[in-house]
């Protein structure tokens, strides 16, 4: 058992009953319970229940992290909004699952043998939740992305052969949203390779114009009762359920009417994805060399505008410098020897070494029997002792 383990679950669809705060509230005394949520912490046991089952029976979503490097997301989506064929093929061995219940799919998303240390040192869960759970609306509305990235996470941990196919990657890839950048934060998936099955992407904007034609035309072929059936739905505060019904039979109709004019597209292997993720690198690293290089000049250019400032009034500089030597703290020794820095390259840039030297002479000359401030400028190589 792990020494810290946090745990968050998120109702949605339907607040908890009484009863079942109830039911969960004899699993822990200590957790933060309402009727849309459970968490809790636990430093020296674990949770007295199987997340899996509370996923059936009473939540839509779930995050788990462990400081032994294993973090998980779970959501619960209704049984009409896919079918197991479709989940299945994004499918991996443990990055994502899909279990069900009678009326629900359970997708979990895993990370099982980071090694991170750092990060699971420093994160406690709070907050995931916040930021992955708009990844259970997206599926409702058809998004399958988040399905691809977590079977990218199964190539990432080495889950799928080289030679198996990728599933049909969706539309949108080269720009994820938000909780989507989360979900790869949250399992570690390679960038070059999200990048690599990126490539040839047709951007989820083309796909969504040609989507709008397509709902124009079955919004013109709905029936006046079926219409009729969305509004009550509508306006009986069924709104929820009023898409999930509109979706699923939009996306049925679509597929029979789009299945004999689409060409099957050409689906690479795992192995075609690992060359392209290496091309992809090379062009990563070769633009974060360069943003480095940018960087500098432009941080190198700030550097040298401020010391242009202090070269226009050196004076008043070593006189500045002076009043916090005699403070005789050491506070004010180690703002001197850094402001002492600053000047040796002002003096660089603007002036000459000669001028420097004399400068510092002379300053020296005042202060040379304040030990510990002479200590501090030789130790940063500002001054030798004769």
């Amino acid at each position: 058992m792990s020494e810290y383990q946090y745990y968050e679950f998120v109702a949605i669809d339907q607040p908890l009953t009484p009863r079942q705060m109830a039911e969960l509230r004899a699993c822990s005394s200590r957790a933060s319970i309402t009727p849309t949520s459970f968490v809790n912490e636990y430093h020296w046991s674990g949770l007295k229940g199987d997340p899996d089952d509370w996923m059936r029976r009473y939540f839509d979503a779930h995050v788990y992290v462990t400081d032994m490097c294993v973090c998980c997301f779970m959501v619960r989506v209704p049984r009409e909004i896919f079918d197991g064929a479709t989940l299945n093929a994004f499918a991996t061995e443990s990055s994502i699952y899909i279990n069900h219940s009678e009326s629900h799919w359970i997708i979990s998303w895993n990370l099982n043998e980071s090694e991170n240390y750092d990060r699971f040192c420093e994160d406690d869960g709070r907050g995931w939740m916040g930021r992955l759970i708009a990844l259970r609306d997206e599926l409702l509305r058809g998004d399958l992305r988040s399905l691809y990235l977590g079977w990218l996470a199964g190539v990432t941990a080495g889950e799928v052969e080289e030679g198996e196919s990728e599933p049909l990657p969706p539309p949108g890839l080269s720009r994820l949203t938000p909780a989507q950048q989360a979900l790869v934060e949250l399992l570690e998936i390679d960038p070059d390779l999200i990048a690599a099955a990126a490539n040839g992407d047709v951007g989820i904007d083309a796909e969504s114009d040609d989507t709008d034609r397509q709902m124009d035309v079955w919004i013109a072929g709905l029936s006046a009762d079926d219409s009729r059936q969305v509004l009550k739905l509508l306006l009986s505060g069924q709104s929820n359920r009023a898409e999930r019904q509109l979706k699923s039979r939009f996306l049925t109709w679509q597929k029979e009417n789009s299945a004999t004019r689409v060409t099957a597209p050409v689906l690479r292997t795992v192995a075609n994805l690992r060359e392209l993720a290496e091309s992809a690198e090379k062009v990563r690293r070769q633009w974060e060399a360069e943003q480095h290089i940018k960087l500098k000049a432009e941080q190198q250019a700030q550097r040298d505008a401020y010391l242009r400032t202090l070269a226009a009034n050196f004076d008043r500089c070593w006189q500045m410098l002076d009043k916090k030597a005699e403070r005789g703290i050491a506070s004010a020794y180690d703002e001197v020897s850094r402001a002492v820095v600053d000047l040796a390259e002002a003096y660089k840039l603007c002036s000459s070494g000669i001028e420097w030297n004399h400068a510092m002479q002379c300053f020296m000359a005042r202060h040379i029997k304040r030990g510990a401030l002479v200590r501090r400028l030789v130790e940063a190589g500002l001054w030798k002792k004769s």
